[in-house]
């Protein structure tokens, strides 16, 4: 088990922008000097609640800031992006990373960035324009030239040498690239099927942990399809964390600070749009005006003492079949940040202790190929 770290990044909308960037930077700061292993970083264009259109920009400032945290959007949402243009950005990223660069890829999930870029979500067009985005990256670091790419969505050619001098020469520095991850929030998720099939690395966002069982699900329907053998271990799952010395504390800095102000205001509102708010419940028989902030603190968010957190990412690890890594939902505590910045090192020094030895048994399969 290790610990890491989920950012939106989510800011109340009257923060601004450079002060929301400048907290998610201090965040990072202090994840790798607690030893946290990775961070990812979250792209929206038309969500206040979380106004970050350019997770690089924070990456590039952060690598210069940290020392071993290896950190990556969170991911780029590919139907908005060039993938030639995208797999040069992402390749130089690598590179002034020397190496601590993770690429993550979503599809979209929110109707207004569908509209501002005319890209038909309910139909599904973002999972295919993400499918073949990726085919296309992928295929720019592997494949030489010169070769023609028609897509459905783009075309793209890797061109021949011009004049002697002139060709695409950009690749990642880790080889064949940077470890790829993949969100994923739906039941039967597609990107988590794409993530199994292409032996990606899983990430589950924050829903209740019977639901979440369900997304390893398509993690092995995927790799079934290929041919592979998943091991949990990669799965990563982003859950709301929050540690003080004592429950009660633990329950007032959560719930009654930002961490209970953006659930209620946004992110409960913006899933009952979609009707998720049943995969929060321990109950069907739980009315949907009763899913609040409070409810899932109590059902689903792991808050507490270190011994009660424990406890809790213990119970989660057993009812999901088992996990890799755990990564912290950020908020902003840009109030109140002595009360992040402790609940961040309560975990990694009186909780990962209580629960690192729980670690997914490797398949048969990937046991004897290492």
């Amino acid at each position: 088990m290790e610990f890491g770290y989920f950012t939106m990044p989510s800011h109340p909308p009257e923060r601004g922008l450079k002060a929301g960037h400048d907290w998610d930077l201090q965040v990072l700061r202090w994840l790798d000097e607690m030893g946290y292993s990775e961070a990812w970083i979250g792209e929206h264009y038309t969500a206040p609640w979380e106004p970050h259109p350019s997770p690089d920009l924070l990456i590039a400032q952060a690598l210069l800031q940290t020392k071993r945290l290896r950190i990556g959007p969170g991911g780029f949402l590919l139907p908005y992006h060039h993938p030639a243009e995208l797999a040069h950005r992402v390749a130089m990223l690598d590179h002034l990373s020397e190496g601590r660069l993770m690429f993550g890829v979503a599809a979209s999930g929110l109707p207004s960035d569908w509209a501002m870029f005319n890209v038909d979500g309910m139909s599904g067009q973002n999972r295919d324009m993400t499918r073949e985005a990726l085919e296309i990256i992928l295929k720019m670091w592997a494949d030489d030239g010169p070769w023609h790419y028609e897509g459905k969505y783009w075309k793209v050619d890797k061109p021949e040498l011009m004049f002697g001098f002139l060709k695409p020469h950009i690749k990642p520095l880790q080889t064949p690239h940077p470890p790829i991850g993949v969100a994923g929030l739906s039941k039967n998720s597609d990107t988590l099927k794409l993530a199994g099939e292409k032996g990606f690395l899983p990430l589950s966002l924050n829903l209740n942990p019977a639901y979440v069982s369900s997304h390893w699900d398509s993690v092995e329907a995927g790799a079934r399809k290929a041919g592979r053998t998943p091991w949990r271990g990669d799965w990563r799952l982003v859950r709301e964390v929050f540690v003080a010395e004592t429950d009660e504390e633990a329950w007032r800095l959560s719930v009654g600070s930002m961490m209970g102000r953006m659930m209620n205001e946004y992110f409960l509102q913006l899933l009952a749009q979609f009707g998720f708010k049943d995969y929060l419940k321990h109950s069907p028989d739980v009315a949907d005006s009763d899913v609040t902030a409070e409810y899932c603190a109590q059902h689903n968010w792991i808050v507490g003492s270190p011994k009660t957190v424990a406890e809790k990412i213990e119970r989660i690890y057993h009812e999901v079949g088992g996990f890799g890594q755990l990564l912290v939902f950020g908020f902003d505590y840009v109030e109140n940040p002595e009360a992040w910045k402790t609940s961040l090192g309560l975990l990694q020094t009186e909780v990962l202790p209580k629960v690192k030895h729980l670690v997914p048994p490797r398949p048969t399969a990937l046991a004897a190929a290492q």
